[in-house]
């Protein structure tokens, strides 16, 4: 039974990429899951609570990803989930094939997210073009990663 070998393809902390909330503790520029999407509420009203049933939150909130515009209604007593959001920085090394080349402040490699489409994606390429460091906003949420921003690289 001891000299059985184990193979384990991949280890995580079995952390969640969401987390409960109650619908009323829920705030405008704060997140929610909205249609298994991951999104930042941008306006939200509550209803009273009619002669039967409970108090309802109307969110109104954009896709992080998309930027499409999604609605729900809730009742406040209810738990939503929440997505776990992280941003982190890196810096530009070079643009190949539609992905940015990324590398981590522990000089780590990342080649997995995608040039961003429209006006943000020009711009990053024009500036990268002039031959520019950038820093690279990465955010990440619901095992979903996209650029949101960047800027130039602090001179050192």
């Amino acid at each position: 039974m001891a000299d059985e070998d184990h193979t384990f393809e991949s280890a995580n902390a079995g952390t969640s990429t969401t987390y409960p909330m109650q619908c009323s503790a829920l705030r405008k520029n704060g997140y929610v899951v909205i249609k298994n999407r991951p999104c930042k509420i941008v306006d939200m009203s509550t209803s009273k609570t009619g002669k039967h049933g409970h108090a309802k939150v109307h969110l109104v909130a954009i896709d992080i990803f998309t930027g499409k515009k999604l609605e729900d209604l809730c009742p406040s007593t209810h738990n939503m989930d929440v997505p776990n959001v992280t941003r982190n920085e890196y810096l530009l090394v070079n643009i190949d094939d539609g992905y940015l080349n990324l590398m981590t402040s522990d000089g780590d490699t990342k080649d997995d997210v995608k040039v961003p489409e429209g006006e943000l994606g020009d711009k990053l390429q024009a500036e990268f073009d002039e031959g520019k460091e950038l820093n690279v906003t990465i955010i990440s949420a619901m095992g979903e990663e996209a650029a949101i921003s960047f800027k130039e690289a602090p001179q050192s």
